[in-house]
């Protein structure tokens, strides 16, 4: 073989070698792209797992509240999809004003002393005596002020919808502290109050339309629970432990 022949063989082999060199560094790519897909489905799987498991622990939550009501002759709706307890506002507040009636006050004098009974099974200092066993916990609780679609004509304090539904939550809301005190010190992981308070007028309608049965629905004292979201800690703790 001559000289030329011997420099395209190694040339070939060279050519050969650089080729599977480059082979063997996409395969180690894929690998790592494969590796790196799975963590990141199973984080996901895992952080909704989460998050349905929260929601779980919230509809027992509406549920034990409402049940428990019900024992002492009060009757609420629960949205459980939504995590919110409903309260007509007929049974607080006379048409048009914005402090609560006497039965108004009873009614969520009754309501606060439940929530204390079963909230400390879900927020911090946690109780655990008594308690549902649960490692889901309460980030906020909106006292919502909510009005029909008729338009407020205005006096004192009021001068349309959304200030009469902010008077109402708020009112509302002290009225509860007042009726018991602990839970003006229920306190979400992060160390935040977890009462807090909003008011949206004609904003967020539950029922469509005119009708005196559609106003019925809307005027109302919405308590919206909403439970903490996964924290990344949380997550890691669960991909190590696989479960």
């Amino acid at each position: 073989m001559d000289a030329r022949g011997i420099r395209r063989s190694r040339s070939e082999e060279e050519e050969e070698s650089y080729f599977i060199s480059m082979a063997d560094m996409m395969v180690g790519l894929v690998f790592v792209f494969v590796i790196l897909l799975l963590y990141f489905a199973l984080q996901f799987q895992q952080k909704s797992q989460a998050i349905s498991n929260a929601g779980e622990t919230r509809a027992q939550l509406l549920r034990d509240l409402r049940d428990d009501l019900a024992k002492h002759n009060l009757r609420v709706e629960i949205d459980t999809a939504s995590g919110v307890l409903r309260i007509p506002a007929e049974l607080l507040f006379a048409s048009g004003q914005y402090q609560l009636s006497d039965e108004g006050l009873e009614k969520v004098a009754l309501v606060a002393q439940v929530m204390g009974d079963v909230l400390p099974c879900y927020s911090q200092p946690r109780r655990e005596e008594g308690c549902r066993p649960t490692e889901h916990s309460l980030d906020a609780i909106f006292i919502e002020g909510h009005t029909d679609s008729d338009q407020m004509s205005g006096y004192g304090p009021i001068s349309d919808n959304m200030d009469l539904s902010a008077l109402r939550a708020t009112n509302t809301f002290r009225a509860m502290r007042q009726a018991a005190p602990m839970l003006e010190y229920l306190e979400n992981r992060n160390g935040s109050p977890i009462l807090s308070v909003s008011g949206y007028g004609a904003d967020r309608p539950v029922a469509e339309g005119n009708t005196d049965d559609a106003k019925r629905q809307n005027r109302r004292i919405d308590l919206r629970f909403l439970m903490e979201s996964p924290r990344n800690e949380d997550l890691a703790t669960m991909l190590t432990s696989g479960t």
